[in-house]
């Protein structure tokens, strides 16, 4: 599927759910799927790779989570 008709998509459903199509797009799309894998899971790794990001640091930018948070789930997962 090109970019162009997933875009397409995205602001046809906006429009069909009586949304404002120019606030919603691909990027705003893929960030919020992102977001609630990580927000459901705290699975940092998974999303990674589902994003594609090669660094661990640009996934943790990318959702705005904070070091502290990441290593805070880090400590409390037993091993």
């Amino acid at each position: 599927m090109s970019y162009s008709y997933y875009a397409h998509i995205i602001k046809r459903w906006a429009a069909i759910l009586g949304l404002d199509a120019a606030q919603y797009g691909t990027h705003s799309m893929r960030r919020t799927k992102a977001t609630l894998i990580y927000a459901r899971t705290k699975n940092i790794r998974a999303v990674q790779l589902l994003l594609g990001h090669v660094k661990l640091d640009n996934t943790i930018r990318y959702l705005g989570v904070e070091i502290e948070d990441v290593l805070k789930i880090s400590e409390d997962t037993d091993i």
